[in-house]
């Protein structure tokens, strides 16, 4: 028989799953489900962070829009979960066919995430993503894999 922190941490992997199929499938209504209302995002795009869920599903649509199909891929999801509390990291990549039909590989990101069960449910209520940074050019490296 399972414990519950297997059964936390089995519910929070389809969690990340949904997130994958909500990306895949441009689905803004199946990614709400999934954010806290009051989540706190520090995401890739300016500016430093994005607060709440109508901050964090708007930092989406100009993938949306610039993607005709859209590939998300998590590999190496590492989580500690508590009863209520959880958190994990991961590398995820972007990539799919632009709306011109160029087919973009796109590029490996760092994420964690912190998600917290707010009245039984598990969502996400913090994430950052971010690359590596060249010091000498001030640059992101885009170019990494994991």
């Amino acid at each position: 028989m399972p414990t519950q922190r297997e059964m936390n941490e089995a519910e929070i992997r389809r969690l990340i799953d949904k997130l994958v199929e909500g990306l895949q499938g441009k689905d803004v209504d199946v990614l709400q489900q999934l954010y806290a209302t009051d989540i706190v995002s520090f995401d890739i795009e300016p500016p430093l962070q994005h607060v709440g869920i109508e901050a964090k599903l708007k930092n989406w649509a100009p993938v949306f829009g610039f993607f005709e199909d859209v590939t998300y891929e998590v590999r190496d999801l590492t989580l500690t979960v508590g009863d209520d509390l959880a958190f994990g990291h991961a590398f995820g990549r972007l990539s799919g066919t632009l709306k011109n039909g160029t087919a973009s590989s796109g590029m490996w990101v760092r994420g964690t995430f912190c998600f917290r069960k707010i009245e039984g449910t598990w969502l996400i209520v913090h994430d950052q993503v971010s690359v590596p940074l060249d010091i000498r050019s001030g640059r992101g490296v885009v170019d990494l894999e994991p």
